[in-house]
């Protein structure tokens, strides 16, 4: 009997593994053909950051500034802005997100919201979406990004799962679209974590997985939240996972985990 068995948790469609970014290290970052090559390893659920372009636009990218994963140095040119949300997406969609990782993957774009819908909806996968604000957009972006996935999903039996580091951006997202599954993410467990994930009516709660032990899961799990862990690539912490009875993985390694 896992500790999951004991307490009368909210259903749960969603699998176990799910793909860090599309595809972990394996292709760039939060693209589509992150998530092409993460569906070829047989995974069905896909993590990926979402912030909004200065025109309103959902995309995806997990840091603030342009440099890490796009070519925006070179294109877009000194004197101006290095914070992707300070951008409009007709800026934005020009820009080559996939020859940092390799050339394999030069000239590949940057994805909005609406075209991982659209892969995710047509495949039967499943998605969650990690709100990232643009520092100072906070709930703004919690609030737009709910209401693009309540569009998107509309009358689809299993929405995507809407998890934050922010407050404020859930918030915005259980305001807007309060049927909407919502998860808050943790890397400490700050004073005041569970009582905040009870107000803002979290089905789950996601950990650095290193947070998770006998204590903490049952503590989760009385509470009614779900449990599941990021970043998890090693095989031991896989099992120490499974064996505590949490929900989910989320791992960059597709490549080592067989999801089936």
């Amino acid at each position: 009997m896992t500790a999951a068995s004991t307490f009368d948790l909210p259903a749960w469609p969603y699998p176990r593994w799910v793909a860090h970014r599309g595809a972990g290290k394996l292709a760039p970052e939060n693209t589509l053909a992150a998530f092409r090559l993460g569906a070829s390893h047989g995974y069905r659920m896909f993590e990926c950051d979402v912030k909004l372009s200065s025109d309103g636009v959902p995309f995806l990218m997990h840091d603030a500034t342009l440099q890490r994963t796009t070519n925006a140095r070179a294109t877009i040119g000194q004197g101006h802005s290095a914070v992707g949300g300070d951008h409009a997406w007709g800026v934005l969609s020009q820009l080559d997100a996939g020859s940092w990782h390799s050339r394999a993957y030069a000239g590949e774009p940057l994805a909005t919201l609406d075209a991982v819908a659209a892969y995710c909806l047509r495949n039967g996968y499943f998605l969650n979406i990690e709100i990232k604000p643009t520092p100072g957009t906070e709930r703004h972006t919690g609030e737009v990004v709910a209401q693009h996935a309540a569009r998107l999903w509309q009358g689809q039996a299993v929405p995507p799962l809407l998890t934050s580091f922010d407050p404020e951006a859930l918030e915005g997202a259980q305001a807007t679209a309060p049927a909407l599954p919502r998860g808050m993410l943790l890397d400490t467990l700050w004073t005041g974590w569970l009582e905040t994930a009870l107000r803002l009516e979290c089905q789950a709660i996601v950990c650095n997985h290193a947070l998770w032990d006998r204590s903490t899961v049952t503590q989760a799990q009385s509470a009614g939240f779900r449990t599941l862990s990021y970043t998890v690539n090693d095989d031991w912490a896989t099992q120490r996972l499974i064996a505590l009875g949490t929900d989910g993985i989320i791992t960059d390694r597709v490549d080592l985990f067989s999801p089936s």
